[in-house]
């Protein structure tokens, strides 16, 4: 898979030297220093690439694996956070994506990109689901308080798909009174993303020390994505 939009392309690695490109921009993003972000789940992974062509400039990236069978939703990045049962049991096919970053600066389009590859692997391979880790930078949940309230007053899972706690350090997610402009200034664009595709969220963060970030597992249902938007993504894809 490789296509351009704009003075942006997308593909997929390909080699050793593709994953290092990819686990050092991860590292700074994550990490802002040089180093290498590298772990067990990236042998099992597809990366994605977001490149300029005119420098040669990586400037995007994450990472998906299809889960066709149920029963492998255990062994995902996600699962060592959060009780992946009651998906297990709701979806057939599913894609987990992780470690989604874009270089400051050059979203929103190399964002879209990014989700015009997703969405024809979505399509080709018949995914029901999407899930992932979605981050917050800092583990301080009063930094993200109006945010947090927001997706617990109108973005929380259905009962029958909520994920379950797992993780030591957990902050659970209340509907208190918040302002909806700071909210949004609060969310990072990934989610927003998600929640613009009608996706959802856990009913709790989970603080992850070692990134210094507080996530929430966010899903999004293929088959639930308001028509309008899924045009839009499809007519990216093409």
């Amino acid at each position: 898979m490789e296509f351009s939009r704009g003075q942006y392309r997308v593909r997929l690695a390909c080699s050793a030297a593709d994953v290092a490109a990819v686990q050092r921009l991860r590292h700074h993003a994550f990490r802002g220093c040089e180093g290498v972000d590298a772990d067990r789940f990236d042998a099992r992974c597809r990366h994605v690439m977001i490149e300029m062509p005119s420098d040669q400039r990586l400037v995007g990236t994450c990472r998906l694996q299809v889960l066709c069978d149920p029963a492998a939703v255990a062994g995902t990045y996600t699962a060592q956070f959060y009780d992946l049962a009651k998906l297990s049991r709701a979806f057939d096919r599913m894609m987990e994506v992780g470690r989604f970053c874009i270089e400051r600066g050059v979203e929103p389009d190399a964002l879209r990109l990014a989700w015009a590859a997703l969405t024809r692997i979505v399509d080709a391979e018949r995914v029901g689901l999407m899930f992932g880790c979605t981050s917050f930078a800092g583990t301080a949940p009063e930094t993200h308080a109006a945010a947090l309230a927001a997706l617990a007053a109108g973005h929380l899972a259905r009962p029958e798909l909520q994920p379950g706690r797992l993780a030591r350090e957990v902050v659970p997610l209340r509907d208190m009174p918040h302002d909806p402009r700071q909210a949004l200034r609060q969310m990072p664009p990934l989610l927003r993303s998600y929640l613009a595709m009608g996706g959802w969220v856990s009913d709790h963060a989970v603080v992850d020390r070692d990134l210094g970030t507080l996530h929430v597992l966010t899903g999004v249902e293929i088959a639930a994505i308001p028509p309008t938007r899924a045009r839009l993504l499809r007519a990216d894809a093409v």
